[in-house]
């Protein structure tokens, strides 16, 4: 009796410790990789009133995707940039959130404008 409760123990055991690898597993393959867009930068960074564009620019200087949001999160403008300068004539003062994706890998940059 006692070798049926020991070989019991032992299988529900190691039926345990199985499991127990197997999830942890799953939980390293779900972890996202961030990506970054490399070398981004945005300039002049505030900006002041009396200019009129900005510059984006990145290591690979591809076309990027860029999306201005207020600070509550509502979509103000978007455009499509192929250079590196963007007209910001029509924003007015404020703080804004920019989107930038270029590649497929997407950036949030904040911008002000005094």
């Amino acid at each position: 009796m006692a070798k049926n409760y020991f070989l019991s123990v032992f299988f529900i055991l190691a039926f345990l410790f199985c499991n127990y690898k197997g999830t942890s597993q799953n939980y390293a393959t779900d972890t996202p990789v961030k990506e970054n867009i490399e070398g981004l930068s945005i300039y002049p960074n505030p900006v002041n009133s009396g200019h009129t564009y900005i510059y984006i620019s990145s290591k690979k200087n591809l076309v990027k995707h860029v999306e201005f949001f207020n600070v509550i999160g509502k979509l103000i403008y978007n455009t499509k940039l192929i250079g590196k300068e963007l007209n910001i004539a029509n924003l007015s003062k404020g703080v804004y959130i920019l989107k930038i994706t270029e590649n497929n890998i997407s950036e949030t940059r904040k911008l002000v404008i005094k």
